[in-house]
């Protein structure tokens, strides 16, 4: 086994001098190979030795920190949690350091950069310890995926908020939000380098305690290892490696996951002191080669816009998948999602329930249109209706009324394809965006606005329903293997989710890299500058597939049962669950091209429906739908008024308010 280890490293050290000496050529400057090549004999001329100092050789430098930093961080984080799912990303440490950082920068302070490591230290400590603490210590490898996502969603939401709010003061960080090489410079590397030795050196020493611990907590304690100190020593060290890979060039995504689970292809028997440096190496190939790739294809000018993280995070997308499917399945059918909520479903609790909730939806839209940055009185709104009003307040509310509109109809959309969602696959967790539906419309919908500018609505809710459809068929293909595992499912559409938001962010940082308010808001979920024309598909849609789910209740009840059950009472299943995944994907999409990227809703609003009249989806379906518009309505009229003249999406004041009932699920949700 050494003789592989020193083969296997040997090996990596020879990759990874190919890819700097390919990587020392590839820039936008005019010198070539051959003129680097005599700089590095120390025959250069000035202009070559200028542009490797100030540029290729800080980028280099900055990637191999990155790798290794990564690396070993998320071997690190696998051996604590016991789980190889486990990474920087999954547990939102990236996302916590970099949330701490844009913080900074958006309230005008103006810190050294070791400070500044220091505060995206504590953001992602702070993630770590949540996610650890929510889901068990991470002993349940999908329960650790699935807080650290709804951790990773709540604080992307506050990040993007602050983003928007404050566009000046944090000008060029959308790029660096999904890790960039093109904004690290030698001074940040340099700061950063000897926390990593440090920390890396550290974690090398520990690997003996690493080696007991993976035996389980009972043999370690057996053994005599201190587990908790043990554990927490090393979950440090590996959010002070995140941390300082993140103050450098921002969050680059998944080599944490991805790095560990190719070295234990690689030494699939190794020890910790073997593990940790080779995880390193391969995440500097990881990071390197990503690099070098991406310039090679688009070319040194259009690559300096493209953060380098895109790549990675579609890289380790796919290793996510690939771990998704080569585990085995939860092995026990998950009971119905209405058995985990209170039933509720007495006849005059519904009648009392519908009657609050049409008195809701009277009263909602009319406050919609009423506040925001200008409040309109009751008197007003009346005589806009009989047109009696003045050419402002006129104006006002004709902007008003395809918001309010809107996010009713998307609410409505994005509830109802939650409940169809959640039944078939028998997961209470899974709702439109964490099965990447909502990714994959606004995938099809971002291409085609970035192909055509001036597409109308009906094309751009085509987009988006073709791009849903391919993905969630992706995604539900992927997932089935000898059976559809519903834990499997949503592991793999959040794999595919992260990969749909990459792609998202490279086309508008390839084609509009100057309007990053423009995309944040689309990717956020909002009603800004809505027209009736964008309303009209999700209407339609809405009208024609909620009866349709409604009149298929009874298949939705006996879907949310088990496997056997509706085979034995004769109903063909796979044409049923067809029908409703198709019309729960459509309603998704029509969403998505109303309202841009919301998630969350899918999952709320059925759940908040089965806990007031309880598990029949007869109740359910309008219940849900009910509650899915006014839900989005009161986030996208809070969003209008709580900071007017500013606004907040609707789709951030959802995730902002969705991730506690999330996790809120998932602890109600446990083995």
């Amino acid at each position: 086994m050494r003789a592989r280890t020193i083969a296997v490293s040997a090996g990596l050290v020879v990759l990874i001098a190919v890819l700097a000496g390919i990587h020392l050529t590839q820039g936008t400057s005019t010198s070539g190979p051959l003129d680097v090549v005599k700089a590095i004999f120390g025959q250069g001329d000035a202009q070559t030795l200028a542009v490797l100092e100030g540029a290729r050789v800080p980028r280099l430098l900055a990637a191999l920190l990155l790798g290794i930093a990564l690396g070993v961080a998320g071997a690190g984080m696998q051996s604590v949690a016991r789980n190889p799912l486990a990474s920087p990303d999954t547990l939102a440490v990236n996302a916590g350091a970099h949330f701490a950082v844009v913080a900074i920068s958006a309230f005008g302070l103006s810190l050294p950069l070791v400070p500044v490591g220091g505060a995206a230290f504590m953001g992602g400590l702070a993630a770590a310890v949540v996610v650890l603490g929510l889901a068990g210590g991470g002993a349940a490898s999908p329960r650790l995926v699935l807080v650290g996502s709804a951790m990773l969603l709540a604080l992307q939401s506050v990040t993007v908020l602050l983003l928007l709010l404050f566009e000046e003061e944090t000008s060029g960080l959308f790029a660096w939000g999904s890790g960039s090489l093109t904004v690290a410079d030698l001074r940040a590397t340099g700061q950063m380098t000897p926390i990593v030795v440090i920390a890396v050196v550290a974690l090398v020493a520990m690997g003996g305690k690493l080696d007991i611990l993976a035996l389980g907590d009972d043999n370690a304690t057996v053994l005599g290892l201190r587990v908790r100190r043990t554990r927490v020593t090393a979950i440090v060290l590996t959010v002070a490696l995140t941390a300082a890979a993140v103050t450098v060039a921002g969050p680059v995504g998944f080599v944490g996951l991805s790095a560990p689970v190719i070295t234990r292809l690689l030494l699939p028997i190794a020890k910790h002191r073997a593990l940790l440096p080779v995880s390193g190496l391969v995440g500097v190939v990881t990071v390197l080669g990503a690099d070098v790739v991406l310039r090679a294809i688009m070319g040194s000018a259009a690559a300096v816009r493209v953060p380098t993280g895109v790549v990675t995070t579609i890289v380790g997308a796919v290793v996510m998948v690939w771990l998704a499917r080569r585990g085995r399945g939860s092995g026990s059918r998950r009971p119905a999602p209405a058995g985990r909520v209170g039933v509720a479903g007495s006849t005059r609790r519904l009648v009392l329930i519908s009657v609050v909730l049409v008195a809701l939806l009277a009263v909602v839209p009319v406050a919609g249109l009423m506040l925001g940055d200008r409040m309109v009185l009751l008197g007003d709104l009346a005589n806009w209706v009989t047109g009696n009003t003045g050419t402002a307040l006129t104006f006002v509310l004709d902007q008003r009324l395809p918001r309010v509109l809107a996010a009713l109809l998307a609410g409505a959309a994005l509830a109802v394809s939650g409940c169809g969602i959640q039944s078939v696959s028998r997961n209470p967790l899974a709702e439109p965006g964490l099965l990447g539906i909502t990714a994959g419309a606004g995938l099809g919908a971002i291409t085609l606005i970035t192909i055509v500018p001036a597409v109308g609505a009906w094309s751009i809710a085509g987009a988006a329903g073709a791009g849903a459809t391919v993905v969630f068929l992706l995604v539900y293909g992927l997932a089935w293997r000898s059976g559809l595992d519903s834990d499997r499912l949503v592991i793999i559409g959040i794999a595919v989710w992260s990969a749909g938001m990459a792609l998202i962010t490279l086309l508008i940082v390839v084609s509009d890299p100057w309007n990053s308010a423009k995309a944040l808001t689309w990717l956020s979920g909002s009603t800004y500058g809505r027209t009736l024309d964008q309303v009209v598909p999700v209407a339609l849609a809405l009208v024609a597939l909620t009866p349709l789910l409604w009149i298929k209740h009874r298949e939705l009840d006996l879907h949310a049962l088990d496997e056997d059950t509706p085979r034995v009472l004769g109903m063909r299943i796979e044409r049923s669950r067809l029908v409703v995944l198709a019309a729960s994907g459509i309603l998704a999409a029509t969403a998505v091209s109303a309202i841009g990227v919301v998630v969350f809703v899918g999952l709320v609003a059925p759940h908040l429906a089965r806990s007031l009249v309880g598990g029949r989806h007869g109740r359910i379906v309008p219940v849900a739908a009910a509650l899915g518009a006014l839900l989005v309505s009161v986030a996208d009229t809070l969003g209008r008024t709580v900071i007017a003249p500013a606004q907040i999406p609707a789709g951030l004041v959802i995730a902002m308010v969705g991730t506690p009932y999330f996790v809120l699920v998932l602890w109600k949700t446990r083995p």
